[in-house]
């Protein structure tokens, strides 16, 4: 969530800055806002609503410096006005801030006593007063900007800029990512390696507590007892066409038309192409493991609950799965054979971090799944495993969830060949079953039309369920929170068998029903379900292979036909219709795909 980016260059920052926040949009946002410092005074520019409505101010009333500091805020504390945009200023100092401040209402009522009052809703204001307090007090911007950090309680991510210093920022982390970058006589702040990737690709990323003083001669680093630290510079490569949308209309679209590629990069990470052998031998043994604990949220928690699917039946390995913002407050009991084991694109999710901080000493070994190898989750992590999908811009998870799912599915096999729950000849069949996903997922892609058709006449209702047997269930939830997350059609996901335990009381001819049935052994469970909503003349659309479409026979609303996929497997490619699905039903309506309301791409506040 929100975006941050500073700049100390040569030239002048304001176009600098917006430009770094557009490649942050992906992160959600509803405000946006710059501050700059030239001739030694401070100013600033910010504006509700999309990046456009900030630079179409700048237009009219321009803002000049080469120093500045950049933000788009998704609102917390405050509706997102003008007023609450950031960045915050109050007398000498300027502040932007993602995370919230716990303790800000503390923070003011001592700041109120004297006689210093907020402007705003936001908790993020208080630091700027709080900063200015002790620029008044005699402390210097750097040692007021040290002292205010000692004050907070929370999450944060901040970078500090002064009036009357046109070489200085300072930047604190607490929770939400951090990151310098370097440059030849320049320096930067952002939130993460890819605001920053046209202008450098040498990065250092703050630690847990650590405060950087940047200048454009480089920065120094101070830990969170205010120490002096070293922090190590990394070379980050990013490829300038991972954030751009490469013709297609939307990033979403462009990344769901990315999957059989950044599969296969997965595949061929995991998965050795001459003998399928896994790569994780070495890195992690599940031979003294009985349990494994998955916790994650949102998109990412269905990709460990697919795999509960696999991780039993293929492994017999127990999994239990659950929400990372419940999971730490019931206090599970963990041991010495627990593998617990977190999921997140961004590797920077709240919650899940806590959850992981949690496991810290409780749990035999914390491993990682995530698509951020420099994230906090990663580094606090036993081992931490790439899922190799690139950049993902749009705030519904596709490509990344698709391989989350393989990464999961190369694990469980690995877990069932050590474990001994499988043959070498077994072994080599799934291995080669995995193999031909990103060939699956080419074909699915290839049913577009058909998927757009149908999605033009979901667009009409304002319910839709979804329905699911073993890991087709999960399957049905991801697309019910697909459509919901980017069309805004309220949708739920059931397991086919409970439909008769309450949500068949839904049914009516007004009720779309979308069912994922594939041929094989369950389909004939998924059949009755399908009886019992055709006879409440509910409008079925079912997701099958030639074979379940023909058994189904008469009767049916809609109709995607799926190739015949054999094998544990074949979720994965389901996956491809129900993003689809989403994706041109909210084209259809007319919402934001890329940046649907009140969402963020990464949650980094609990």
């Amino acid at each position: 969530m929100c975006g941050i980016v500073g700049v100390l260059g040569r030239h002048q920052a304001a176009p600098i800055l917006v430009d770094a926040l557009r490649r942050l949009e992906y992160r959600g946002y509803d405000s946006a806002g710059i501050a700059t410092v030239e001739g030694g005074r401070l100013d600033r520019r910010r504006s509700p609503g999309k990046l456009v409505n900030l630079n179409d101010l700048l237009v009219h009333d321009p803002l000049s410096g080469t120093a500045g500091i950049g933000h788009t805020r998704w609102a917390t504390h405050g509706a997102p006005t003008t007023m609450n945009a950031h960045p915050h200023a109050r007398g000498r100092v300027a502040v932007v801030h993602n995370g919230i401040i716990e303790n800000y209402r503390a923070l003011r009522t001592f700041l109120e006593s004297r006689q210093i009052v907020p402007e705003t809703e936001t908790d993020t204001e208080t630091v700027a007063m709080l900063c200015n307090w002790y620029l008044d007090q005699g402390h210097d911007p750097v040692a007021a900007a040290k002292a205010t950090v000692a004050d907070l309680t929370g999450a944060y991510a901040l970078c500090f800029l002064f009036e009357g210093e046109e070489d200085l920022l300072v930047a604190a982390r607490k929770g939400s990512p951090l990151a310098i970058g370097w440059g030849e006589g320049e320096m930067y702040v952002g939130s993460d390696a890819l605001a920053l990737a046209p202008m450098t690709d040498q990065i250092t990323y703050l630690e847990e507590g650590d405060i950087a003083v940047v200048t454009r001669a480089g920065a120094h680093f101070f830990d969170a007892d205010q120490a002096p630290v070293e922090r190590p510079r990394k070379t980050v490569t990013l490829d300038p066409g991972a954030i751009d949308k490469a013709g297609h209309r939307h990033f979403m679209a462009k990344e769901i038309a990315e999957q059989p590629e950044v599969l296969s990069h997965a595949l061929t990470y995991y998965l050795d192409p001459c003998d399928g052998r896994r790569q994780l031998e070495a890195e992690l043994d599940f031979s003294g493991i009985d349990r494994i604990v998955m916790v994650a949220c949102g998109t990412a928690s269905l990709a460990c609950f697919v795999s509960k699917y696999w991780f039993e039946q293929i492994a017999g390995l127990p999994v239990e799965v659950d929400i990372a913002s419940e999971f730490r407050y019931r206090e599970p009991p963990l041991n010495a054979r627990t593998l617990a084991l977190f999921v997140s694109q961004s590797g920077e999710t709240a919650d899940t971090l806590a959850a992981l901080r949690y496991c810290r000493g409780r749990a035999g070994k914390i491993v990682s799944i995530v698509n951020a190898a420099e994230s906090s989750i990663a580094r606090e992590s036993d081992l931490a495993l790439p899922i190799l999908a690139g950049p993902e811009i749009g705030v519904a998870s596709t490509k990344a969830f698709s391989c989350q799912l393989v990464v999961l599915a190369a694990m469980a096999l690995q877990a069932a060949r050590q474990t001994g729950t499988i043959d070498a000849g077994e072994d080599s069949r799934l291995s080669g079953l995995l193999r031909q996903v990103p060939g699956q997922v080419s074909a699915a892609l290839a049913l577009a039309p058909r998927v757009q058709a149908v999605s033009a006449q979901l667009a009409r209702h304002a319910d839709v369920l979804f329905l699911g047997r073993g890991p087709f269930y999960p399957i049905a939830l991801e697309g019910a929170l697909k459509l919901k997350e980017i069309s805004y059609i309220h949708a739920e996901g059931y397991a086919a068998g409970e439909l008769k335990h309450g949500p068949i009381a839904l049914i009516d001819e007004e009720m779309p029903v979308v069912v994922l049935a594939p041929s094989g052994p369950l389909f004939d469970k998924v059949l009755s379900n399908i009886q019992e909503v055709l006879a409440r003349a509910g409008k079925v659309v079912l997701v099958s292979d030639a074979e379940g479409l023909a058994a189904a026979g008469e009767g049916l609303w809609q109709t995607i036909e799926m190739p015949a996929i054999e094998g544990p497997f074949a979720a994965i490619a389901y996956v491809v219709p129900m993003q689809q699905l989403a994706y041109h039903t909210a084209v259809e309506k007319g919402t934001d795909v890329d940046q649907p309301r009140n969402l963020a791409k990464s949650v980094t506040v609990e």
